[in-house]
């Protein structure tokens, strides 16, 4: 069973085992408005918390997403490529971004629950 977690800047990650599936939250597309074009990482790529990891542009600006935790990326969806739109259609579904092999689950624990992420967007 796998446990999802949010960041600030509005990206979700889920963990199950020691690998997380990370995307965008709904409240984030919904700002972005119609996406046009992601970018997602390069598979064996390692990222720190809170590097650059994926690209967003929509009709009305560009976005980058930020790692929410510490690892290797071992799996990015190709699909996005293709069909940017899924991320308006699914963004906490079908449209993840990328999946992560976590390197200290202490920086996933740290990140907020669905209650405190929901209270950060409503802010």
């Amino acid at each position: 069973m796998s446990e999802r977690r949010f960041t600030e800047d509005h990206e979700w990650i889920d963990l199950d085992g020691e690998i997380g599936t990370v995307g965008i939250t709904d409240f984030a597309q919904e700002q972005l408005g119609e996406v046009v074009f992601v970018e997602v990482p390069d598979v064996g790529k390692t990222v720190a918390k809170g590097d650059e990891t994926a690209v967003v542009e929509s009709v009305k600006a560009a976005s980058e997403l930020y790692a929410p935790v510490t690892g290797e990326v071992v799996e990015a969806n190709a699909a996005l490529a293709d069909t940017p739109d899924l991320v308006n259609s699914d963004p906490e579904g079908a449209a993840w971004f990328y999946k992560i092999k976590i390197s200290d689950k202490a920086e996933f624990d740290a990140l907020m629950d669905a209650d405190a992420y929901k209270a950060h967007a409503e802010a």
